[in-house]
C-alpha cells in the first residue's frame, strides 16, 4: 500500500478528521486486561492522569485544547462494530480460539463505554484526567495518547509547505528503511510493534507496520496495535501492565499484603490465561526484590518482559533466578521494550540468542552478516529473545524537520493510574526517574520493597 503520506497532511481537513477510528485502535493488552478487569474488579473506581514526563516540551501551548476535547469526545461515541466483536470471538490469539468469553464480548458490544473526562490547560501543560469505574476509564490510556501525539504532530505539520512535508517524509522513510535493512535476514530474530501510544500519526503508523511485515517477514512477529492486527491479518501483540499491581497494591489494608500484591494479582491473572500470556512484568516495585521474594510457581510462567531496567542486566537477573529454580531459561521468553532502537535489538538478540564468539560483543552486531560469522556468533539461545519496538519504531522524526526545528520530536507522555477507590496508587519502576505517585506513599512503598537493583537511568520515552 503506498500512502502519499505529504499529500495527506497538506490536504486533510484536520478539524473533521478523527484519529481514533476504531476502538480496535488501542494495545491488544488493554483488551486482554479490561476483561479480567471486568470479570474481577466490576465495581472498582479508578482514575487515570496525563502526565508530561518531558516538562520541557509546553504541551498546553501546542495542542489546540478545543480541538482535543473534540476529539476525545469523538473517541467517547465510539462502538464496537460487529465485524470487529466476530473477530474477537473467532480468530487465534497466542494459539487460542475463544480467548475472549462470550459474555464478556457481548458486555463490550453492547455496555461499554468509556467514562468521560476533565480537560483545562494549567501552566502551559495539559491537564486531563479520566474517573469512574475501572472499566470505564481503563481504556483511555491508549485512545489519550495517541490523540494528543497526533494533535502535536497535525500542529507542527500545519507549518509546512507541501514540498517541505515531502521532505520531512522522504527523510523518515530512508531512516525507517535503514533500520529495516540491518535487521533484515538477521537468524531467529523476533520483533514487535509496540509503538500505539507515542506514534507520529496513524497513517505512519499503519505504513511502518506494513513495510515492516513486507521487508521482514517471518522476523516480523506482529502488532500490538489491535486493529492494524485485525485490518491487516497481523498477529495481534501484548499481555499486562503495571495497572494491575498497582491497583491490588493501592487495595493492600497492611504492609504484608502490600507487598504480596504483586504475586496475588499473577496468581487472578493465571485463573483467566495461560501459555504466551503468563508473561510477568516485574519491574512495578522493582524487580530484584520481586525474584528475591517470588513463590516457587512464578518459575512457571512463560516469560518477563523488561521494561524500565537495563535490559541485559534484567535479562541476566531472570536468567540466574530461572537456574538457580531449577528452569530451563531456553524454554522461556525475555521480552526487551523500553526504549528500543536498531542498535540495542540487534545488541541483545546477540547477547541473549547465540553465543559470542573470540571477545566478540553485542555492540559489533551491526547487521545480518555479522550474525552469520562463525567467527563472531554462533546460534545458541540462552533464553527466547524478543523485542517490542515502540517510539523509535513510530515516531522517529528526529532531525527530519526541513526546518531544523524539533517540534516532531518525541516526548514521553504518560498516562497512568492514580487513585483506586480514593486510594493513591504508586509505582516505582526500576529507574528512580520514572518513580509516580504522591511523595510520601513513594517513600512507603520504598520502606516496603526496597530499593535494591534500582537506577538512575536516562529518561528517553
Amino acid at each position: 500500500m503506498i500512502i502519499n503520506l505529504a499529500r495527506r497532511a497538506h490536504d486533510h481537513n484536520w478539524e473533521l478528521d478523527p484519529i481514533t477510528r476504531s476502538l480496535l485502535d488501542t494495545d491488544f493488552y488493554k483488551l486482554l486486561m479490561l476483561q479480567f478487569i471486568w470479570k474481577n474488579f466490576p465495581r472498582t473506581k479508578t482514575s487515570f492522569t496525563l502526565m508530561n514526563r518531558t516538562r520541557t516540551v509546553r504541551l498546553g501551548d501546542i495542542v489546540n485544547v478545543d480541538e482535543l476535547r473534540e476529539q476525545l469526545a469523538a473517541t467517547r461515541r465510539l462502538k464496537f462494530h460487529k465485524s470487529e466483536m466476530i473477530w474477537l470471538a473467532g480468530n487465534t490469539f497466542y494459539g487460542k480460539r475463544g480467548i475472549f468469553e462470550p459474555a464478556f464480548l457481548q458486555w463490550l458490544e453492547n455496555d461499554f463505554q468509556l467514562s468521560d473526562f476533565e480537560l483545562h490547560v494549567e501552566d502551559g501543560q495539559l491537564s486531563l484526567r479520566f474517573q469512574g469505574s475501572w472499566t470505564e476509564t481503563t481504556m483511555w490510556e491508549i485512545y489519550a495518547l495517541s490523540v494528543i501525539d497526533e494533535l502535536k504532530t497535525r500542529a507542527s505539520l500545519k507549518e509546512l509547505s507541501e514540498f517541505e512535508l515531502d521532505i520531512l517524509y522522504a527523510r523518515a522513510k530512508t531512516r525507517l528503511w535503514e533500520k529495516m535493512e540491518r535487521l533484515r535476514g538477521v537468524p531467529r530474530l523476533s520483533v514487535s510493534d509496540f509503538g500505539t501510544r507515542r506514534r507520529h500519526s496513524f497513517l505512519w503508523h499503519e505504513y511502518v507496520v506494513i513495510a515492516m511485515s513486507d521487508v521482514l517477514g517471518e522476523s516480523f512477529a506482529g502488532s500490538s496495535n489491535t486493529y492494524l492486527a485485525y485490518k491487516h491479518d497481523l498477529e495481534a501483540i501484548g499481555t499486562n501492565a503495571h495497572e494491575l499491581p498497582m491497583a491490588l497494591a493501592a487495595l493492600a489494608d497492611d504492609e504484608e499484603d502490600l507487598r504480596t500484591a504483586q504475586y496475588r494479582i499473577l496468581e487472578l491473572w493465571q485463573q483467566s490465561y495461560q501459555g504466551e500470556l503468563l508473561i510477568m512484568l516485574p519491574d512495578t516495585f522493582g524487580t530484584t526484590q520481586f525474584l528475591e521474594g517470588a513463590p516457587e510457581w512464578v518459575g512457571n510462567w512463560t516469560g518477563q518482559r523488561v521494561d524500565s531496567k537495563d535490559p541485559y542486566a534484567a535479562g541476566d537477573e531472570y536468567i540466574a533466578w530461572l537456574e538457580k529454580h531449577g528452569r530451563d531459561p531456553r524454554r522461556k521468553r525475555l521480552i526487551a521494550s523500553d526504549g528500543l532502537d536498531v542498535d540495542l535489538i540487534l545488541g541483545l538478540h546477540a547477547y541473549f540468542g547465540g553465543t559470542l564468539k573470540n571477545g566478540a560483543t553485542p555492540a559489533d552486531f551491526q547487521r545480518a552478516s555479522d550474525f552469520e560469522d562463525e567467527r563472531k556468533w554462533v546460534p545458541d539461545r540462552r533464553i527466547r529473545f524478543s523485542a517490542g519496538w515502540g517510539t523509535f519504531l513510530t515516531n522517529d522524526f528526529r532531525n527530519c524537520d526541513p526546518r531544523g526545528g524539533d517540534g516532531f520530536n518525541p516526548m514521553s507522555l504518560v498516562c497512568k493510574l492514580t487513585d483506586v477507590d480514593g486510594r493513591p496508587a504508586v509505582k516505582l519502576s526500576d529507574n528512580y526517574l520514572k518513580a509516580m505517585g504522591p511523595a510520601n506513599e513513594i517513600e512507603r512503598y520504598r520502606r516496603v520493597f526496597g530499593t535494591a537493583g534500582v537506577e538512575d537511568l536516562p529518561l528517553q520515552v
